[in-house]
């Protein structure tokens, strides 16, 4: 019998203690894509690797590889991958032999086409299992195969290709997991359908480079040095790169559906900056506990702008598009090759702290590494070369995890000398005396304590082994998954036609691609060089911001993005002459999701905003409680006043829950507000009022038709919405029109209608409110971005 006879011959040459051990139970490792290139490069070779690993566990095992090739070709394709598999150098040559003899005894082809095929697989299986005795421990389904084809292989295999109740099922994923937030949510849901959360392991295969699967062990093996200083008061910035000196040549018709960030960014680095940020779990070991951190990680991240990020594109890249894709000479793609990001965490721990994240093709070397520099305060009179590098406080102080390639040509650990020696796990890594004449980033190798793998291990090595173990916080989970796409697609959506830097290739790009940060953005260093430049991708976004009249007052236009910018300037030049001229800054702001993003806007990029010396008040509130997410107060503190330093009793939030009642009219609430105003603001006139308007035509809390708040002496009204919560409390037109400044903002083809009709309609406030927004001595200014003006 093929496993008996397998297992007696591994026992000849020593690898088993004893037959009985193994038959502990029996394990079917199914690879679809057998015969494709991402099998041929690195999964068989991972695969007997885990045989050779794992020979002696107890348990036996059965290869089958999968694709749609029909038998005959598909089976010499195959077994021409297994002959080339090599063992590693530490291996003895006669063990390697008899291993290897035997994993291409147990591997067999399959072709698996149609919903028979699957079942043929079942029986076959189960058959071989029967015939031996042996008890089914569990089965791996490793789809290497365009994730198109996900859905049909999953629907065959749950129906009939599962292994028999108390055998585990683990079926791996290769990336890539949707092309944006919707298109993962659709495919997750699908596969959902199919296999719990459990089985689905979705491979990111960065997250078996040693060099990254040891962040999260060395954070928690030196907490006690690390404590201290993993922190916004100590690091000055972390860098994650990936470049590689390839370009896309073959690979176009990925990459145009891609590009950089999707392939690279989204996941392998972002995955990386998740083990450097998370807080570390109680117990490293327990993949919910570093699986719920890494979750919390991502949610504390900020949401990233257009100006976030910097993108180019090698020269050559449109000609092999055109090229390999049949497309037409004047076809310009707007796909990155190069892309920069900042990325920034509201976590206490990282506030300020700029994380940079960068990868791109055709670049000046193959290197990759996660890069966290600290900040120094030293300075040091005598000179440096006198120095003892682990004492001197004015050398750089960094530790890199050395993901591969480059200089140092090995997965590695870097700390600086002048930190501290860190604590390695004997048996997996060794120290190396460091060659004073290599330098990385600026420094000889003897400045650094250095760390190197005592065995280096293939990434996919790495990730089958953590799958025949079922250790998931390798993997990506649906949660995580979906958790980095709602932060990564809103870049992807504002990038879409942005212009590329176009940049030569390799060494020549000199200093083309050197970026810096600015106020809380990212722009390139160097302006680009006329010869690159094409006149025929400028965008719309591309051009200055147009001035012009909207009822009479000023407007100002442009794309959405520009315009806020626009706008948060104008507030901080007005915030800065006021507090000038009379110390102290008065704010109303309206609430409803157009502010959101001015307000994120603001928290982010305008520092020099007085803040210490701004009073913030409320437009309008509906009638709920503050901490409720339909508040105003609650959306203006999560996106504003939690990020700056504005005094808490400069914060007037508006008094609609009183006596545990929400705006009951006899616990004068209004009154509360109106005195408030009159008591803090002179003459009751805001220096700044912030408006909206509605499809309807309505302002603040001001409906078409209200019988209050539209005219008359009240201040501070309450009134009813048309749509819920429909109480509101607001303040009147009478007292908006007494401010030295309003300022509406009106966004979104949603809004074009309305904007249409004011543009057209005089004074009449009691059909649209907003027609009656006119200050009596002060400056009225309408920011309405393109989509609202044009439709």
């Amino acid at each position: 019998k093929m496993l008996r006879r397998v297992l007696c011959t591994v026992l000849f040459v020593g690898a088993l203690p004893s037959l009985a051990e193994a038959s502990q139970g029996h394990i079917s490792v199914v690879l679809l894509g057998a015969t494709g290139d991402l099998a041929r490069k690195y999964l068989w070779q991972g695969l007997f690797q885990l045989y050779l690993d794992q020979v002696s566990s107890g348990h036996s095992f059965t290869f089958h590889g999968a694709a749609l090739k029909a038998l005959e070709p598909g089976q010499m394709l195959m077994f021409d991958v297994l002959k080339k598999l090599s063992c590693p150098p530490d291996e003895s040559p006669n063990r390697c032999a008899v291993l290897k003899d035997q994993f291409l005894k147990l591997s067999q082809y399959h072709q698996l086409k149609t919903a028979e095929n699957y079942t043929m697989l079942n029986r076959e299986i189960e058959t071989l299992l029967r015939q031996e005795g042996l008890q089914e421990a569990g089965r791996i389904f490793y789809f290497s195969v365009p994730p198109f084809a996900y859905t049909e292989i999953a629907r065959h295999i749950n129906s009939s290709c599962r292994p028999p109740p108390g055998a585990w099922l683990r079926v791996v994923l290769e990336k890539p997991f949707g092309h944006d937030l919707q298109s993962a949510q659709q495919l997750a849901a699908e596969l959902r359908s199919f296999f719990r959360e459990e089985e689905m392991y979705r491979v990111d295969h960065y997250l078996g480079k040693q060099a990254v699967a040891h962040i999260l062990p060395f954070r928690d093996q030196n907490r006690q040095f690390l404590d201290p200083i993993w922190n916004r008061h100590h690091v000055e910035r972390v860098e994650v790169v990936l470049k590689e000196t390839v370009d896309a040549k073959g690979r176009t018709s990925f990459y145009e559906q891609y590009g950089v960030i999707r392939d690279v960014l989204q996941n392998h680095l972002t995955e990386a900056l998740m083990f450097l940020t998370m807080e570390l779990p109680a117990n490293v070991s327990r993949a919910e506990e570093v699986l719920q951190c890494k979750l919390q990680a991502f949610q504390s991240l900020w949401g990233l702008e257009k100006n976030s990020a910097v993108l180019g594109q090698y020269q050559a890249y449109a000609s092999q598009v055109q090229e390999e894709l049949q497309k037409a000479q004047d076809y310009i793609s707007t796909t990155p090759t190069f892309a920069g990001v900042l990325v920034h965490s509201g976590s206490l721990r990282w506030e300020g702290v700029p994380f940079l994240l960068t990868s791109g093709k055709a670049l000046d070397e193959r290197v990759g590494y996660v890069r966290v520099l600290f900040k120094n305060r030293a300075y040091c009179t005598q000179s440096e070369t006198l120095r003892d590098a682990g004492h001197s406080q004015c050398k750089a102080k960094q530790i890199i995890f050395y993901i591969g390639h480059g200089a140092l040509n090995t997965p590695a650990v870097l700390v600086s000398r002048n930190l501290f020696r860190p604590i390695m796990p004997e048996g997996s890594w060794r120290e190396e005396v460091g060659q004073s004449d290599l330098l990385i980033f600026g420094q000889p190798l003897s400045d650094y304590h250095v760390y190197v793998p005592v065995k280096e291990r293939d990434a996919y090595s790495v990730l089958i082994s953590n799958i025949y173990h079922g250790r998931k916080d390798f993997f990506i989970t649906t949660e995580n998954l979906l958790a980095s796409w709602a932060f990564w697609t809103p870049l992807l959506n504002s990038i879409s036609s942005q212009p590329l830097r176009l940049y030569p290739g390799g060494v020549e790009n000199q200093h083309l691609l050197d970026f810096e940060m600015v106020s809380g953005e990212v722009a390139f260093t160097m302006a680009e060089p006329l010869e690159l430049l094409n006149p025929t991708r400028l965008m719309p976004s591309d051009f200055r911001t147009i001035q012009s009249k909207f009822r009479q007052s000023p407007l100002v236009s442009a794309w959405s993005e520009d315009l806020i910018s626009q706008l948060a300037s104008d507030m901080e030049k007005a915030a800065s002459r006021t507090v000038a001229r009379s110390g102290q800054f008065h704010l109303a702001l309206s609430g409803g999701s157009s502010p959101v993003v001015l307000f994120q806007r603001l928290a982010r990029h305008h520092y020099a905003f007085p803040w210490k010396h701004t009073h913030i008040w409320l437009v309008d509130e509906r009638c709920v409680p503050l901490t409720d997410t339909e508040s105003n107060f609650f959306t203006l503190h999560n996106h504003l006043l939690q990020s700056v330093r504005v005094p808490y009793f400069n914060v007037h939030p508006m008094p609609v829950h009183l006596n545990q009642r929400l705006c009951v009219e006899e616990d004068r609430g209004t009154e509360l507000y109106a005195k408030e105003i009159m008591a803090l603001v002179a003459n009751a006139s805001f220096d700044l009022v912030l408006l909206g308007v509605g499809t309807d035509g309505h302002t603040a809390s001001l409906f078409p038709h209200s019988e209050d708040g539209l005219e008359g002496a009240q201040t501070v009204v309450l009134t009813e919405s048309p749509v819920k919560p429909h109480q509101r409390m607001s303040l009147s037109l009478p007292l908006i029109n007494k401010a030295r400044r309003v300022f509406v903002l009106v966004l979104g083809k949603g809004k074009h209608d309305i904007t249409t009709l004011l543009s057209r309609v005089g004074h009449e406030p009691r059909k649209w409110p907003a027609s009656g927004v006119s200050p009596s001595s002060g400056q009225l200014v309408w920011y309405v971005d393109y989509e609202a003006l044009l439709g």
